[in-house]
């Protein structure tokens, strides 16, 4: 989870002004948490209380009308409505809040029903559900230790995504993209194209496109995968949220991580 809001953070300022290279600095004085942090910190919540998606989401974007980043168009006129209904999107939001499903549940029947329920409030699409579902997939199956190749066949199989480009392919062409369809596949490469934590970032911001959404995707995957985010980059994130975030960040972490921050497993096990 908190590789996602990392990703967001680190990606916000190119969401508008891409960036087609790896070389940046990770952290610059307007780099912040969007709504796709505000919105990954209200599933998590939904988590830890059993709470409801809709009084989540909707608490949450009138708690932050006016974040750094803007909504989708149709997600805000959603919130700020007295409907419930969802709306048929197949736009990457529901993909973007969805890490913290593929931390907290221990089997993957279970992952893919919350994602699908975290998703469906709003984003009822059948794109919609599967760019949730492949997310959170991917998340799980990283942090029960399954390869790349394991879990990108997985994610190809049950999703039918193409998976066989590469960061360098997809780079040139690549445009901002909103839906899921044109989002998630290539935060998947992104993080299988990674070595490690940070340069499965560096790797979705230099696709360009929807930065932020990208490398939240990314960076969700990352820290599955990799087990942990790295301190520097965890302790800066931690630092720029505002009080309320941070301290059900840090609760979902504490009940649902198995590893404190800046600590692999692979560092537990030895």
């Amino acid at each position: 989870m908190l590789g996602a809001i990392a990703g967001d953070m680190i990606g916000s300022v190119y969401e508008f002004g891409n960036h087609k290279t790896k070389d940046f600095p990770l952290f610059q004085p307007e780099s912040c948490f969007t709504d796709d942090s505000i919105l990954t910190v209200a599933v998590a919540e939904v988590i830890l209380q059993a709470g409801d998606y809709v009084d989540a989401f909707k608490h949450y974007y009138r708690r932050y009308p006016n974040p750094c980043g803007s909504y989708g168009g149709r997600f805000q006129e959603w919130a700020a409505s007295d409907d419930s209904q969802p709306y048929g999107s197949w736009g990457n939001g529901s993909a973007m809040r969805v890490s913290p499903v593929g931390f907290a549940f221990e089997d993957l029947d279970t992952v893919l029903q919350e994602a699908q329920r975290s998703a469906a409030v709003t984003h009822n699409h059948p794109e919609g559900i599967k760019g949730a579902q492949a997310t959170a997939a991917a998340i799980f199956l990283g942090r029960k230790g399954q390869s790349k190749a394991e879990i990108k066949s997985y994610i190809e199989t049950q999703f039918g995504y193409d998976l066989n480009r590469t960061v360098e392919q997809i780079r040139p062409t690549y445009q901002f993209k909103a839906s899921c369809q044109e989002t998630v596949p290539e935060a998947i490469v992104a993080f299988l194209d990674s070595t490690d934590f940070e340069d499965a970032i560096r790797n979705a911001v230099s696709l360009g496109g929807d930065a932020d959404t990208l490398t939240c995707i990314a960076g969700s995957m990352a820290e599955a995968f990799y087990g942990e985010v790295p301190e520097a980059i965890a302790q800066e994130v931690l630092n720029r949220l505002d009080a309320p975030l941070r301290q059900v960040t840090e609760a979902f972490r504490n009940r649902y991580m198995i590893h404190p921050v800046g600590v692999s497993r692979l560092a537990q096990k030895c």
